[in-house]
């Protein structure tokens, strides 16, 4: 099975080892990349990186599993669940069914570094091996929806 994971909001797109969190630096809970947000972002939405069934969804995270069989992680920032859901709202439930770019939650990166958080969004596939996702580019801005990795179960 070959997955495509789409940048699920516009940034610069950075390697795992850059998320200041040493469990998806490490790519413990799986392979991905990660986006940095704009600086002057307000409120953004953020998208289903694939199609499939919302899994989980919290405030500052969701998890989609495909129809493969593959979950893939989208966690807004790092350490947000303190935040408690403030500054995000979720727009889908869990166990619906949703499509690549549909908006999932919105979030605010700027409330987010306000309160000395990091805003970086990792988006790794659970349980992959590390260093298995291949990304067309290392680092670089991307843009919502745009191809930010692949990858292949082995």
């Amino acid at each position: 099975m070959r997955l495509a994971v789409h940048a699920p909001l516009s940034g610069t797109l950075a390697a795992l080892g850059k998320v200041p969190d040493p469990v998806f630096a490490a790519q413990m809970v799986g392979s991905g990349m990660a986006v940095e947000p704009p600086g002057d972002a307000g409120p953004i939405d953020v998208a289903a990186p694939v199609t499939g069934q919302v899994a989980t969804v919290r405030p500052h995270a969701f998890v989609i599993r495909t129809g493969g069989g593959a979950a893939v992680l989208v966690h807004l920032g790092i350490d947000t669940v303190r935040l408690n859901g403030d500054g995000f709202r979720t727009h889908v439930t869990e166990g619906e069914q949703v499509e690549v770019g549909q908006n999932v939650i919105t979030f605010d990166p700027g409330a987010v570094r306000a309160r000395g958080l990091s805003a970086i969004c990792p988006v790794v596939v659970l349980d992959s091996a590390p260093g298995s996702a291949q990304a067309p580019s290392v680092t670089g801005p991307v843009r919502a929806g745009a191809l930010m990795f692949s990858w292949a179960a082995s």
